[in-house]
């Protein structure tokens, strides 16, 4: 494999310790455009320099981590110093519990999602036990571990052949919806509109979710943007339509399902209506006959 990995470890469930490396499961390669700070005057490019108030403009390899432990006080702490104070805990994923796939809000993911596989022909069988047990029962599981110079919590799911793991943030690190739900007021809904927006999320919701069909179409424009300013040319933006004015709810709804039905508001709507009184009948001869008490067998007694 020609990437190379971001961290190495063990994947510890219990007295199991499985040898793994992380490599990043994202890639930015082609899909984004860095804009340089240019002066306005001359176009020159603007300099970030690292400068000591002593010695002036330094370079990386001069520099040093350090804490301020009083008023112009520093302690200078070397990266191999920190590395010694980690133990064989640290360097291991230590896995807490194992919950449902829904048990996780996504709202706590962050960004940063690796892909673990097994460092060397030891951890081969055990990571394979681990991956088919997880996706067998269904679950996914919440680890905790030392990256990047500090503990985080992390996701683990079985994702192909592989374990993914999902670096998540703490509760804390999360503000709860509850603390906006004041920019919300009361709204009172009617049927209608109720039934409109329910038959607009059906019709939406048949189109089947293909995620490589979806591209970064502002990337590409800005490609062109700076295509034509190299070659010289004049970007001519195409003109758009116009959308059109809607005057309230119920006709954007209407023409919302028109759209996506293919028809006019008003024979689609009228359509909607037509098909919800076809379906009544049957559904209340349905009800009327589950009222109707069975009929009981008389049986004739006789005495003897």
């Amino acid at each position: 494999m020609a990437a190379r990995s971001s961290w190495k470890g063990f994947l510890r469930l219990s007295l199991v310790s499985i040898p793994v490396k992380a490599f990043t499961a994202t890639s930015s390669a082609g899909n984004e455009i860095a804009l340089n700070q240019l002066h306005a005057e001359c176009h020159s490019r603007i300099k970030y320099q690292k400068t000591c108030p002593i010695h002036g403009e330094i370079t990386q390899d001069q520099i040093v981590m350090g804490y301020e432990y009083a008023k112009g006080q520093y302690v200078v702490i070397d990266t191999a110093e920190i590395d010694k104070l980690r133990t064989e805990g640290d360097k291991a994923i230590g896995i807490e519990t194992f919950v449902k796939p829904d048990e996780v809000d996504p709202l706590y993911y962050t960004d940063k999602t690796y892909y673990l596989t097994p460092d060397g022909p030891a951890g081969q069988k055990s990571y394979g036990l681990l991956h088919q047990a997880m996706v067998e029962q269904e679950l996914n599981a919440v680890a905790q571990v030392v990256m990047h110079g500090k503990e985080q919590l992390v996701l683990l799911r079985p994702l192909g052949k592989l374990i993914s793991m999902t670096t998540l943030y703490y509760q804390p690190q999360v503000k709860a919806p509850s603390g906006f739900e004041d920019e919300l007021t009361q709204s009172e809904y009617s049927a209608e509109e109720m039934k409109l927006v329910n038959l607009l999320v059906s019709a939406t919701a048949e189109k089947a979710f293909d995620h490589a069909a979806y591209r970064d179409e502002y990337t590409a424009k800005l490609t062109q943007l700076i295509e034509s300013k190299v070659e010289g040319k004049e970007l001519v933006a195409a003109p758009s339509d116009e959308p059109q004015q809607v005057i309230n709810l119920m006709e954007a709804l209407k023409a919302s399902v028109a759209k996506m039905q293919g028809g006019s508001p008003a024979k689609t709507v009228s359509q909607t209506a037509a098909n919800a009184k076809k379906a009544a009948p049957k559904k209340m001869a349905a009800s009327a006959k589950e009222r109707k008490p069975a009929k009981t067998s008389k049986k004739k007694t006789g005495t003897g």
